[in-house]
Parts: C-alpha cells; sequence; structure tokens
C-alpha cells in the first residue's frame, strides 16, 4: 500500500500516526499520555518505519506531535485509485473490465471527499475545475494501465485492503494494510501491492521492497506461512517488481526492525530526535518547525529521561 493509504486510514483501523490509538492497542505503561494527550509509540507500521529511516524528526512531527499535514494531489490520487481496484473485485469476474474500473471514479472521489473534508482544499483555487478534470483524468490512465499489468478476470483476492498485526516475541508490535493477498489452490501466498508513482532504478529497489518485507513478516508470524512471492505493481511506469522471500529474509528483517525500534525507543525517552537532511526535505510540511531551516519545534510533550539514568 502506498504510504499515502496508511495516512488515509484511521487510527482506529491502523496506526496511520504510529501512537496505537486502535482497539487493539492494549493500555501499557508505554501509553502514559504526557502534556497534550500525547502517547509514547507502541507500535511499527511500514511507514513509521520508513519516516524515521528517513529522519527522526519527522517521525516525530508525525507520530508524537501529530502536526497537521496538507493533503497532496498525488497522495489522495493514489487513495482514489487504491479504492477504485479494491472495489472492482466486488463485481463478478466477467465484468471487471476498465470501463467499469473507470466509471468507479467518480464515485469513489466523492466518497473519499465525504469521509476526508479536508481534501476540499486541493482544489479550492480551482473554480471552472479545470485542474480537477485533468487530475481524475490521471487517475483515469493508472486505472486503465492496471489492466496492461494484471488480468482482473483471473483474480479472486483472498483479501483486500486486509488490516494485518502482530506481536513479535520481544513485545514489538507490527501492524499494517496489505493491498491484496492471493492464495493460490495449493496454499502458496502472494502479496500484492500497488504503487501510483514509478518503479525505482535498480539500485533503489531494496528500499522499495522493505515495505513488503515487512508484511510478510507480520503474515510469517501470524499464520507460520512464509509468502511465496511479493509483488509491487507500478501504475505510473508500468512495471511489476517481483520477490521471493524465504525465512532468513524476513529474519533479517525482523532483526533491523528491533535496531529500529530500540533507536525510537531511546529517542523518546531522551526527546533527541535529530533531523537529517536530504533532498526530499523540499516536499516536507513542517519546514517551519525544523531547526535544519532555522524552525524551532514544538515543546517535547512526553516525558524526558535524565541524562545517565537508565529505564527501568
Amino acid at each position: 500500500m502506498d504510504s499515502s493509504i496508511d495516512e488515509a486510514v484511521t487510527p482506529d483501523a491502523t496506526d496511520a500516526a504510529g501512537t496505537g490509538t486502535g482497539p487493539a492497542a492494549g493500555g501499557g505503561p508505554e501509553r502514559a499520555a504526557g502534556e497534550r494527550g500525547a502517547l509514547a509509540p507502541v507500535s511499527l507500521s511500514p511507514s513509521r518505519a520508513g519516516d524515521f529511516m528517513q529522519c527522526p524528526l519527522l517521525y516525530r512531527f508525525r507520530v508524537i506531535d501529530r502536526l497537521p499535514e496538507k493533503p497532496s494531489e498525488a497522495a489522495t490520487r493514489g487513495t482514489l485509485v487504491h479504492a477504485v481496484l479494491e472495489r472492482l473485485f466486488d463485481a463478478p469476474a466477467g465484468e471487471r473490465t476498465a470501463p467499469r474500473a473507470k466509471a468507479l471514479i467518480p464515485g469513489q472521489w466523492d466518497r473519499l471527499r465525504e469521509s476526508r473534508p479536508e481534501l476540499t482544499e486541493l482544489f479550492a483555487d480551482d473554480p471552472e475545475g479545470e485542474r480537477l478534470a485533468g487530475w481524475l483524468a490521471e487517475a483515469e490512465r493508472l486505472v486503465e494501465r492496471w489492466f496492461t499489468l494484471e488480468d482482473p478476470t483471473r483474480l479472486e483476492p483472498a483479501e483486500r485492503e486486509l488490516f494485518v498485526e502482530t506481536e513479535l516475541d520481544s513485545g514489538l508490535r507490527l501492524r499494517g494494510i496489505i493491498d491484496r493477498v492471493d492464495v493460490a489452490p495449493t496454499g502458496e501466498v502472494r502479496i500484492v501491492d500497488y504503487k501510483t508513482g514509478k518503479a525505482p532504478r535498480p539500485e533503489y529497489a531494496e528500499g522499495a521492497l522493505f515495505q513488503m518485507k515487512f508484511y510478510a513478516l507480520v503474515v510469517w508470524r501470524l499464520k507460520g506461512v512464509v509468502p511465496r512471492r511479493l509483488q509491487l505493481v507500478y501504475l505510473g511506469s508500468g512495471d511489476v517488481l517481483t520477490y521471493d522471500p524465504v525465512p532468513a529474509d524476513l529474519e533479517r528483517v525482523e532483526r533491523r526492525l528491533h535496531a529500529l525500534w530500540e533507536a525510537i525507543r531511546q529517542a523518546t525517552e531522551s526527546g533527541d530526535w535529530r533531523p537529517r537532511p536530504t533532498k526530499l526535505c523540499g516536499w516536507c510540511d513542517h519546514r517551519a518547525h525544523c531547526p535544519e531551516f532555522g524552525g524551532t519545534p514544538p515543546p517535547y510533550p512526553l516525558p524526558v529521561r535524565a541524562p545517565g539514568s537508565r529505564a527501568g
């Protein structure tokens, strides 16, 4: 699933903000509220793991401070396309055609705006509707391209938009939403994720697969089955990236996530969240609060452990 989707769902469905406020979050001591009702993180999703690896301060702004972010046209279009591809499978196999999929777009856009009123800001300065029309046309092109990459008349997904959550032996809780799960008659599992952007260059493929290996680890720990195939469908460029994991791959991901979670725990207790400047900073909504751009972060809302002391 695109990271935009992880943001679009409510905290009750997944850790869209990483704070584990859903019904399965539990009530351990690390959920003690700080100022402004802030909560320490209690779970990890692929999007939030990616945030911390990209920039620890970005993770803090999204998870702990929960600073608002403006909706973007690209992310919202990704959410719309995902909704259309999910709903298309409600139809009988023979009726899963490109025209039918495109016909779903207006209704899904209406539903999206009803559930997220802030999206009306996207085209507030477009009184004639020209930008909106172009934006919807691009959504149609992405949906049409999917039919050149997969044949939905031959697919019967076992799950769509599947919320998964597991707790590792260490106590680390992993959670997320998988776009599609296919199960072969022989029982082999394929995890599929739609991306509305372009496929990365080969040297960056491992980063793209991190999310999929995360999901594969969760499924393995939940079901005891290693998915046979991980599949990324890039609608922006018309590419399909596949990977067949083995237990050793997922064990490495598990060790990586434990190390990542330990770094998050230390930053949470110390309040020391370092910015990590990259070319992605130009798209960040939080530059006004970032020291790298002359800004000041909000007062830290959680208790801070004194330097030199050890957590109990």
